[in-house]
């Protein structure tokens, strides 16, 4: 049995214009698909669709029109094939603070939004048009769905409780998920990073010297990890036929601590 093939096919890749998304978008059109880039980051989003010769869609993940405008604008440039989930954010605050005072809820919950409830909103819209394209190969297959959790939705740091919540959650829902669009013939993985070197440590020495000491935490290779490594594993769940309604750590073998 061979590996899915992309060729002519249409994927999307939320958060595709920077970090671990970007990896995954260069190495889908790689592999012969066109790209929705589907971020609220304009600027880098288009330069990255436009290097890719793909497409950019402004897009609030956790907004239902937002999600059926990629959607659609992938589905006119072939068969959508892929959804890579990469868009995410996080938003540390202790449960109580120094005072006994209460996390903002409102914080909590827009974590929750973004990272949970708008992976499902783009996993949703995306299954409905790739069920509606014809089957690749002899086993029905249709398309492939790509989550992004965290090793934080295993073991979550102090501060980390609506991160950890959010990604626990895109955890919890992948099995139930993959059992639900597999009449369909589309299967689900997720991917839970660990500590990936991203836009989100700054640039410049001291960004250096924190992210080498965080990489002394990881078991081995003793560094962050890059975005392209994370898209290796990415493209396997996409390709690999057989790879269905799992999460994978791919972290080095880290155990976060608690702080």
């Amino acid at each position: 049995m061979p590996r899915m093939n992309l060729q002519a096919s249409s994927s999307i890749v939320t958060g595709g214009a920077s970090g671990i998304g970007e990896a995954a978008a260069r190495q889908l059109a790689e592999a012969g698909s066109r790209v929705v880039i589907a971020d609220l980051q304009e600027d880098k989003g288009q330069a990255v669709a436009s290097e890719l010769g793909g497409l950019f869609v402004k897009c609030d993940v956790s907004n239902v029109e937002d999600a059926q405008a990629a959607v659609t604008a992938a589905s006119e440039m072939g068969p959508l094939r892929a959804l890579v989930n990469s868009a995410g954010l996080g938003r540390a605050a202790r449960t109580i603070d120094r005072n006994n005072v209460p996390a903002d809820l409102g914080q909590f919950e827009f974590v929750i939004k973004i990272n949970l409830l708008g992976t499902y909103n783009m996993l949703a819209q995306s299954a409905a048009a790739m069920a509606q394209t014809e089957p690749v190969d002899e086993d029905g297959s249709r398309g492939a769905i790509v989550n992004m959790a965290s090793a934080a939705a295993f073991d979550g740091q102090i501060g980390q409780a609506a991160y950890s919540a959010s990604k626990g959650g895109v955890v919890g829902m992948t099995l139930p998920i993959a059992r639900d669009l597999s009449a369909t013939g589309i299967r689900v993985n997720t991917i839970a990073p660990g500590l990936i070197d991203t836009p989100i440590y700054g640039e410049g020495e001291q960004s250096d010297q924190f992210k080498a000491h965080l990489g002394e935490s990881v078991l081995f290779p003793k560094r962050l990890g890059y975005g392209e490594e994370l898209a290796f594993m990415v493209m396997e769940c996409i390709t690999n036929p057989y790879m269905n309604g799992e999460t994978i750590r791919c972290d080095g073998g880290i155990r976060m601590p608690p702080r």
